[in-house]
């Protein structure tokens, strides 16, 4: 995807945003602080991008690739806006029969009537083709 005669790139991005350059071969990731740095075009290279919390409105982070030619002159932009959506499994967790979301039995469990963490019954039966 980058313009012809693009040999590197550069990375920004907005606060909540995280982005990780990958390359071929590496298992190692180089963080991007959104600054000045650039890598070489390479095939094989990745960014991933992730989000740590979900946004506060609709496409509030960005992300935005710039092209550089030989010589460090810039060819194009590229970016992207992202939203960050909040999942969360509310369960009832004391087993009083309220489901809450925030109590701290969430994230343990105990056998027995006194028992405290969710019960999670799954279905891994296929029932359509």
């Amino acid at each position: 995807a980058a313009p012809p005669g693009a040999v590197s790139f550069g990375v920004k991005h907005t606060e909540g945003v995280t982005v990780e350059v990958a390359h071929r071969g590496q298992e190692e990731v180089e963080p991007s602080c959104g600054g000045s740095a650039r890598w070489p075009l390479d095939e094989g290279t990745v960014l991933r991008f992730s989000m740590s919390q979900a946004s506060s409105e609709l496409n509030d982070n960005k992300v935005t690739v710039s092209f550089y030619a030989e010589g460090g002159e810039p060819i194009n932009q590229t970016g992207v806006f992202l939203t960050g959506i909040g999942i969360s499994l509310d369960v009832d967790a004391d087993r009083d029969g309220v489901v809450e979301k925030n109590n701290p039995n969430k994230a343990s469990w105990s056998w027995g009537p006194e028992g405290h963490g969710a019960i999670l019954l799954v279905s891994c039966d296929k029932e359509s083709p």
